[in-house]
């Protein structure tokens, strides 16, 4: 299959996707916030659609409105959990009608639309590879500077705010990353599965080590692996890259999941 150069496209694609995924993931389940990624894809399919009618690439309006939106979850995290998660809920609900407002009138780009909702990784080519590696970058950087901080207020946030930590800047500043991270996870499983890679392997990883060192190892390394092999089935089943990695994705949670109720 790497005598192709689209699957090495997709492979390295998928890599570097998932990396940060697999990162931003662990954190983004241990604070609670998964509903607040799944939002966020919905409205990167907005801003997608949008653009693309426009004539604009389909990433710049995925990243306008992903990162706009998060930023505004961040500045707006000090609402209670019930009113925060219902305006998170109308603002997807919003975000998503204007999405397929949008898809009714891409009729000539029906084919663009559906890469959108499931992820078209095999038609990464050499320039969205660039930009996925250097957007992960940034990412990657910032969440290395930002993991102490974010931990703490994660773990252990009234200590955190007593010792002056910013919490609103630290939200603020992780939701703008879960935000970049979900436009790069949209590439690869499209809007409506980047649960498999940003949530699956967090969560499974939290099941099984409560370390977050290793949890964060831990999940990056599943993350990787349930890509790589859902693109390594695809190639050998024909089925879509995101059905696999969705499937491997759901049975590494279930496979964790046993193993803690099954261990004493």
């Amino acid at each position: 299959m790497f005598a192709f150069e689209f699957m090495r496209h997709a492979f390295a694609a998928t890599g570097i996707v998932a990396v940060l995924a697999g990162l931003v993931g662990y954190f983004m389940v241990l604070r609670g916030e998964s509903f607040a990624g799944h939002a966020l894809s919905h409205v990167g399919f907005a801003g997608a659609t949008g653009a693309i009618l426009l004539g604009v690439p389909p990433l710049w309006g995925l990243m306008t409105l992903t990162v706009t939106a998060g930023v505004a979850m961040g500045l707006g995290g000090r609402g209670t959990t019930q009113g925060r998660d219902v305006a998170i809920g109308l603002v997807l609900s919003c975000t998503l009608g204007c999405g397929l407002l949008f898809l009714h009138f891409l009729t000539t780009s029906a084919t663009r639309a559906t890469a959108l909702l499931f992820g078209n990784v095999l038609g990464v080519d050499r320039a969205m590879l660039g930009w996925l590696a250097l957007l992960g970058a940034g990412c990657v950087a910032a969440m290395a500077v930002l993991s102490r901080p974010l931990l703490f207020a994660s773990l252990q946030p009234e200590t955190a705010e007593a010792r002056g930590v910013p919490m609103r800047a630290v939200s603020t500043i992780f939701l703008a990353i879960v935000a970049v991270a979900t436009a790069e996870c949209v590439q690869i499983t499209g809007v409506l599965l980047v649960f498999a890679l940003m949530v699956g392997p967090a969560a499974t990883a939290q099941r099984l080590t409560a370390t977050p060192g290793w949890g964060i190892a831990l999940s990056v390394l599943l993350a990787v692996a349930e890509g790589w092999g859902g693109l390594a089935l695809s190639w050998w089943t024909d089925c879509p890259t995101s059905f696999w990695i969705s499937v491997l994705s759901t049975g590494a949670y279930l496979a964790a999941y046993a193993r803690s109720r099954v261990r004493p």
